[in-house]
């Protein structure tokens, strides 16, 4: 009897998962579709539902829409400002490609009230929530107490999108297609895709308001099999930086938008009460919200507010189309707060999708990138020391990128769908086709310029300095390679080996450097380079014993480069970083200078009036930099920056002695610099080069500090453009760079330029200096010693970026000095690279 009931349990609960199981995996509805008018014109931001629900979508520009639902639904009801609501009927669980035509009338509803066009401030009742919100946008949060502790999961997926049978059937994938056994269809777009990496981290993260300090410590690290994903990672996490949506501005891809919570979202955004319904038992009000204008960095989409607290319960933002924004094609955010108590909302959920891709074009093929992060288990008012927080990471620790099971089963706070799960297996099995291994290997090479020897701890390279070119050197051909283990080596050797075909001579170099304490990054360094360079090509000395300008080999310019120099340079070093991003270095260097054209001189006369050409000098110099909000990741010898948005401060002082190996000069040189990117909200970022220096004592042209021209088309930042160089020749000197990108925000509003998403720059440069008489004296160059000492030389530069997407002109104009021999006016300079 006991057996017969336990077996009827048995059954019972066997049917009850069946038809579960039935009902999940069958019980969805899809529907895609356009709107439009009477007059065929798209109708875009309508509002799209499925019929007695709060699930439901926005029109994009273009009328498109695309939604689902894990439920089954029997209608749609579409509505916007000025139309006719309709409903229409779902014949069918999945109906895409649907047409919809919206007439005119105006709406007249009991519940909502619709605003069209540019909007009142008053009598809108949207605009009055959303004034609650932000008055009430301080109470909510985390920011209600001193301390905070949560856990935090985050997963991150990459998606070929768009699978087609042309893709399918493509030479690319052939003998690959095993792999689209794991294509799946987009819940946002609808459109289908073939996960390709996937990483999982679980992590624990603590905070304190009152020292405005947050830490996260990782505990578990799970990728999809490439040997160096961190890359990847840090480039999603660069992209995808943490946001508050009550921000004015929400940084993505280095550009702000505007928020729709934000004070200048009433300036920006049409807003519509549309719905209220109760949310985990809490009445919410529902908020339709749109751009006014195209071709802004603006987003579309509703969110749900909490009627008493007025805090955002949910919020989607889906980026519109027309945004002045390259390579994207898509942008989606979802987050949703939890509930803990009737004052307090707390992230629970975030969800980002982008879709980039090289054009806007509905049918283009493209990448998804979505990141899905998960929060839980927060505690509050749990102090720690100061220190906790200002301790790092030293250690590369194994066992958190090997964790088994029963960890992920524990912290993982989403369960991986049946596609996920299969990404595991499926590039397992991906990463034994040869195939692949030879287009992975291409991308690692085009993005690290470094060809890996998989037999041999070798790296050669970098690929991008093979060819040069200069006067004294003609063509010039290089070939370097490195030593690499892994990237958290504690440990690296580089060199190279190049040859000049117009002076038949070779050059080289080699560095080495150790990596002796983590915890205080105490690091040993030294090498050797013989080499032709342009000296003088910045007025911050670099550290790097390899280090070359860009100056040295361009292929060609405004002028004849044959201001070149033969150097001989020997260093050795020793650093550490005893604070976070606060870093030390002791040198000393021994250096040989001779002019290597014979249009060129670097003669000085000596203690006896007799006139030298090479000059030899020992210097011992101290720095310490500064990078407040660095983040950087990596455990060896080399590591990467995570973000580019921070401060840096530079200080030298560098001594000159006579006595060390019978050097020439005795002197003191002091040098700071400090660079500062600005992000203005809406109006884009300006980026700040403050540069002082001063040299006391008696030195040659090849010790003095030049005014860095630009001889060169190319738009190079902290040169002067407009300048040759040696035009000015210093010891005592102080510069000013600003540069502001709009990130298109004023072509934006001219309606000829609107579609072209081209971007205005606008520079400022100028430099004060002197010269010494005693420096005068000592000159037999023949070069004419000249000092920015009258007036500041200052020029400015008018540009427009994202031509084609991918380059850049400059008009650059000469302030003063025009009388100086030779004095470029007027030029054109340019550049090209990859910009979001």
């Amino acid at each position: 009897m006991k057996f017969f009931i336990n077996m009827k349990y048995t059954i019972s609960h066997f049917l009850i998962v069946f038809f579960l199981g039935l009902n999940l995996m069958f019980a969805q509805t899809k529907i895609s579709g356009h709107v439009f008018d009477v007059n065929n014109e798209p109708v875009s931001f309508a509002n799209i539902v499925f019929k007695n629900s709060s699930e439901g979508c926005i029109t994009n520009e273009n009328g498109r829409f695309y939604l689902e639902s894990d439920e089954t639904w029997d209608a749609i009801v579409i509505s916007f400002i000025g139309y006719e609501t309709q409903e229409i009927a779902l014949a069918k669980k999945v109906n895409y490609d649907l047409k919809i035509i919206l007439k005119e009338e105006a709406a007249q509803l009991d519940a909502v009230v619709l605003v069209s066009g540019k909007q009142p401030k008053k009598n809108n009742p949207a605009i009055d929530i959303l004034r609650k919100v932000w008055q009430h946008k301080r109470k909510n949060g985390l920011k209600q107490f001193k301390q905070y502790e949560f856990d935090k999961y985050e997963k991150v997926e990459f998606d070929i999108n768009t699978i087609d049978s042309a893709l399918i059937k493509s030479r690319l994938f052939k003998g690959m297609e095993f792999v689209f056994d794991q294509v799946d269809t987009s819940r946002v777009t609808g459109k289908t895709y073939l996960p390709m990496f996937i990483n999982e981290a679980a992590s624990t993260v603590y905070g304190d308001n009152l020292i405005n300090k947050e830490k996260e410590v990782l505990k578990g690290n799970k990728n999809s099999g490439f040997s160096d994903n961190q890359v990847i990672i840090d480039f999603v996490d660069d992209l995808y930086s943490d946001f508050n949506v009550y921000d004015n501005y929400l940084k993505f891809f280095d550009k702000s938008f505007v928020s729709p919570l934000s004070r200048t979202g009433i300036n920006t955004y049409n807003y519509v009460l549309s719905d209220s319904a109760f949310i985990d038992n809490k009445w919410c009000y529902n908020i339709i919200y749109y751009p006014r204008r195209k071709n802004e960095l603006t987003f579309k989409g509703d969110f749900w507010v909490a009627d008493t607290t007025y805090a955002i319960k949910d919020i989607n933002l889906q980026a519109t189309k027309s945004a002045n924004i390259n390579w994207v094609k898509e942008i989606y955010i979802e987050q949703e707060f939890e509930v803990l108590n009737d004052s307090l909302f707390l992230v629970k959920r975030d969800y980002m999708l982008s879709d980039f891709a090289f054009n806007k074009k509905e049918k283009s093929r493209g990448i998804y990138g979505k990141r899905t992060t998960l929060f839980n288990n927060y505690k509050f008012d749990i102090p720690k020391e100061k220190k906790f927080y200002d301790e790092e990471v030293y250690y590369y620790d194994k066992d958190v990128y090997d964790r088994d099971d029963a960890f992920w089963d524990k912290n993982r706070l989403e369960k991986l769908n049946k596609d996920e799960r299969g990404v595991y297996k499926m590039l397992d099995t991906l990463k034994t086709v040869k195939k692949f291994k030879r287009l992975y290997n291409l991308g690692s090479i085009l993005s690290s310029g470094y060809i890996e020897f998989n037999s041999l701890p070798l790296d050669y390279g970098p690929i991008f300095s093979t060819f040069g070119f200069n006067e004294v050197e003609g063509m010039r051909l290089r070939t370097g390679g490195r030593t690499y283990f892994g990237r958290n080596d504690i440990w690296r050797l580089e060199g190279f080996l190049a040859y000049g075909f117009k002076d038949n001579k070779f050059k080289y170099g080699i560095s080495g450097k150790w990596l002796l304490d983590k915890k205080s990054r105490l690091i040993i360094s030294g090498g050797n380079r013989r080499d032709v360079e342009q000296i003088g090509a910045s007025l911050t000395t670099s550290t790097d014993v390899l280090g070359r300008s860009l100056a040295s080999s361009s292929v060609v310019g405004t002028g004849s480069n044959d201001k070149l120099t033969n150097i001989n340079l020997t260093s050795a070093a020793i650093e550490m970083e005893p604070w976070r991003n606060f870093v030390m270095r002791l040198g000393g260097n021994y250096r040989t200078l001779a002019s290597a054209s014979p249009t060129f001189s670097l003669d000085y006369f000596d203690g006896n009036g007799d006139i030298q050409s090479t000059v030899k000098q020992y210097e011992t110099t101290f720095s310490m930099s500064y990078f407040p909000g660095r983040k950087m990741t990596g455990f060896g010898v080399e590591r990467r920056e995570a973000n580019d948005d921070f401060p840096r401060v530079f200080a030298q002082i560098s001594l000159g002695n006579k006595n060390m190996f019978n050097s020439d000069f005795d002197y003191t040189k002091l040098q700071f610099s400090y660079l500062q990117p600005w992000q203005i909200g809406g109006f884009g970022r300006l980026t700040s080069t403050i540069e002082v220096g001063k040299t006391i004592g008696e030195v040659p042209l090849g010790l003095l500090s030049v005014v860095p021209g630009n001889q060169s088309y190319f738009s190079i930042y902290n040169t002067f453009s407009q300048l040759d160089f040696y035009e000015f020749v210093t010891d005592t000197y102080a510069s000013l760079h600003l540069e502001h990108n709009f990130n298109g925000r004023l072509f934006s509003r001219i309606p000829l330029l609107r579609k072209l998403n081209l971007r205005e720059i606008v520079s400022v440069r100028g430099v004060w200096g002197d010269i010494s008489d005693e420096n005068r004296a000592i000159n037999a160059s023949g070069l004419l010693y000249q000092a920015p000492n009258d007036e500041i030389y200052w020029e400015y530069s008018l540009g427009v970026g994202n031509i084609f997407k991918i380059f850049r002109l400059d008009f650059n104009f000469r302030g003063n000095y025009l009388d100086n021999p030779g004095a470029r006016k007027f030029g054109v300079t340019g550049t090209f690279g990859f910009h979001f």
